[in-house]
């Protein structure tokens, strides 16, 4: 059992390496996604791990603790208003303002992948039904272990049950054993990478749509501000970034506007408005 001391600590770290915050009642909780680094690692328990954290100065196992520790929940198709908005009006009007040129899709904090790839198949069913949008999906996460999972397509029963119809299911994958493989194609269409959103994206360019559904309750208010302004940096002239329907702006985040999960520059708005 974590001593509070020990998940104090383990919060600290958290935080400073994720922007990340864990709520006093999670020790429990923290404790036992713990336990399976613990073991991989060669230790009898959690609070032996943590000690040799505390210890050893390469904070690598401090870097793992704080990535077994992140909140990576996530599904097919999650928050079907905001996937609906991004089929029926943001993605039609980027593409107009791109005129041809390619449309660029940032998934943030992608998790497992489950968010960008049902990006990918709306697009997919976009082209079939005549909007052939030309488009680039970049996924992102601050955790290579999840990114890896991401990358290698594979979900279990569980996973594709949750938010995937059917009849995509049957269209875009393959079983493979007792997991489900996504088609080839769509993998390719997904280009994923390691990134901390309370780092500047630059490296990223301009992108035209951000996806970062359900993600900054789950971070301190500091790195909500970052993450967000980080995301408007990235953004293209007329570009928006999608939060949960539910969501706001956190404070100080003014030059912004947010209209039922949808984020644009405060300047831009005016102009659509008027």
């Amino acid at each position: 059992m974590l001593t509070d001391a020990e998940f104090v600590l383990i919060a600290r770290e958290f935080k400073a390496r994720t922007g990340g915050a864990l709520a006093k009642d999670m020790s429990g909780a923290a404790e036992i996604r713990l336990q399976p680094l613990a073991r991989r690692e060669g230790f009898a328990s959690v609070n032996e791990l943590i000690g040799a954290a505390r210890i050893r100065p390469d904070g690598r196992l401090w870097q793992q603790i704080s990535d077994y520790l992140l909140h990576s929940e996530t599904r097919f198709f999650r928050d079907k208003t905001q996937f609906q908005k991004l089929r029926e009006e943001l993605l039609p009007a980027a593409a107009a303002r791109k005129g041809g040129e390619r449309v660029r899709i940032w998934s943030a904090a992608c998790s497992t992948g489950q968010e960008p790839y049902s990006a990918a198949m709306l697009l997919e069913a976009l082209r079939q039904e005549g909007q052939p949008i030309t488009a680039e999906i970049i996924a992102t996460d601050i955790s290579e272990r999840l990114i890896e999972k991401a990358r290698a397509g594979l979900y279990s029963q569980f996973e594709v049950q949750r938010g995937l119809p059917i009849r995509s299911l049957i269209k875009h994958f393959e079983k493979a054993g007792d997991l489900w493989r996504i088609e080839d194609r769509l993998r390719a269409a997904v280009k994923f990478e390691q990134h901390n959103l309370t780092r500047h994206p630059g490296h990223l360019g301009r992108v035209d749509i951000v996806l970062l559904l359900h993600v900054l309750p789950h971070l301190e208010e500091e790195a909500q501000l970052a993450t967000i302004l980080n995301a408007a940096d990235a953004l293209a002239p007329g570009g928006v970034i999608v939060l949960g329907a539910g969501e706001s702006l956190p404070a100080g985040a003014d030059e912004l506007v947010c209209k039922h999960g949808i984020v644009t520059h405060a300047a831009a708005a005016s102009v659509a408005a008027a």
